[in-house]
């Protein structure tokens, strides 16, 4: 598998690739220290997985996440792993906005593990998910709920488990063959029943995908 790091401090950088060059069958085939660099690199490579820093130059807030986000626009097959040096909410519910598919978010603490970073990137490259535990928890606190799906009917979780996939309403509808205003309904009634209601509306999507993995134990 060939990945792209993505680190603005070198000797992280330097540290990771080499340590990541050590599992076999993984190639790290560029590194580099900023976002236009990564995206450069990810065209220049087509890698199967990135992995990178949250915040890089030039204003080292959340580099990282509009880079994860322009790559899955551009190269849907790239799986990409965040690595935040904390638990940041709002950066996490941006990064998984249009949906967990191909997506990862893990602290920098598990760098140390490398057996769980390259599972974690195994999982991404094949359009899994992987969700920190840390960032799982304080999402779904963060919601004041612990993410009940026993009252979803039959038909409410599978268009969870669509959303999941980071379909939007027309192609649930098409996927589950029901009309748009089927899935809305639906849509409103897990909102409802996972406490959902008052949250903004690309955190409710977020909160409960999260509340779906949290359950299935896919998102780890």
């Amino acid at each position: 598998m060939r990945v792209v790091f993505a680190d603005d401090n070198f000797l992280v950088r330097e540290g990771v690739s080499g340590l990541l060059a050590q599992v076999d069958g993984l190639e790290v085939v560029a590194a580099v220290g900023d976002a236009p660099s990564l995206l450069r690199a990810v065209e220049l490579h087509s890698p199967d997985a990135v992995l990178t820093d949250i915040r890089m130059p030039p204003t080292n807030t959340k580099e990282g996440i509009e880079a994860a986000k322009q790559i899955r626009a551009r190269h849907p097959g790239t799986g990409v792993v965040v690595l935040s040096q904390y638990v940041e909410e709002d950066y996490a519910f941006e990064l998984l906005a249009d949906g967990v598919a191909g997506m990862g978010y893990l602290l920098k603490e598990r760098v140390s593990d490398l057996d769980e970073l390259a599972r974690a990137l195994h999982q991404v490259a094949s359009g899994g998910s992987v969700l920190d535990p840390s960032v799982v928890e304080a999402l779904l606190a963060r919601r004041g709920a612990d993410a009940p799906l026993l009252g979803l009917t039959d038909r409410e979780r599978e268009v969870l488990e669509q959303m999941a996939t980071g379909r939007n309403n027309a192609a649930i509808a098409q996927v589950l063959f029901m009309s748009d205003r089927a899935v809305e309904k639906h849509i409103g009634a897990v909102f409802q029943k996972l406490g959902l209601v008052e949250e903004r509306a690309v955190n409710r999507r977020v909160s409960a995908v999260l509340a779906y993995l949290e359950a299935s134990g896919t998102g780890r």
